[in-house]
């Protein structure tokens, strides 16, 4: 009785290697792709940017539209409230950031006014909102 010598069977491999790859990439075009934007309640036309990057809203946001009205986070605010409600605000804000968008129609001294009573009250960072210019 002969035995036959076992053959040893190659496995089987599959690099999968490349579609990795593959998957990696589209996951990275998708999420590069997808925006997720917040408009605000208040009606404003932000002035024009060709270098602006689009964030994401963060907790607090401070709004100027054109007649000079502020609104902390969709409520309307004094400005002789602005700092008393700044102060009350800064533990909650993350990073001590704000942002703020006026009106390009807004005044310029209130703008000034407003970036000066936030950096009075502590603000680390004040993040000037504009929208990206469209060119045609």
């Amino acid at each position: 009785m002969q035995f036959q010598a076992k053959q040893k069977r190659r496995k089987v491999f599959i690099n999968i290697t490349s579609l990795i790859d593959v998957l990696f990439l589209l996951l990275i075009f998708f999420m590069i792709s997808s925006t997720f934007l917040e408009q605000p309640g208040i009606k404003l036309e932000l002035p024009k940017a060709e270098s602006a990057v689009v964030t994401e809203q963060k907790e607090y946001v401070l709004f100027i539209n054109k007649e000079g009205k502020l609104y902390l986070n969709q409520d309307e605010v004094l400005t002789e409230n602005l700092e008393e409600r700044l102060t009350e605000a800064l533990p909650n804000m993350k990073d001590g950031a704000l942002i703020l968008k006026a009106d390009q129609d807004a005044t310029h001294g209130i703008v000034v006014r407003v970036m000066d009573i936030a950096k009075e009250t502590g603000v680390k960072k004040l993040i000037i909102g504009t929208k990206l210019d469209d060119k045609e």
